[in-house]
């Protein structure tokens, strides 16, 4: 692998590193709302398809 490329490999991730922020408290409540929610979606949209296999 050549020095080069993990140099600008490292250059990227402190950038990223320096741009990104640790959310507050309100956003990271929506964000686990909004996750919980989708996971639910999707549980009940397996569900459904699973009792609609058995069915037929």
């Amino acid at each position: 692998m050549n020095i080069t490329k993990v140099k600008s490999f490292y250059k990227e991730c402190v950038r990223v590193f320096r741009i990104t922020k640790k959310p507050t408290k309100d956003e990271f409540k929506a964000i686990v709302k909004v996750s919980g929610l989708g996971i639910l979606l999707i549980g009940f949209i397996g569900f459904i398809v699973h009792v609609i296999e058995k069915l037929i």
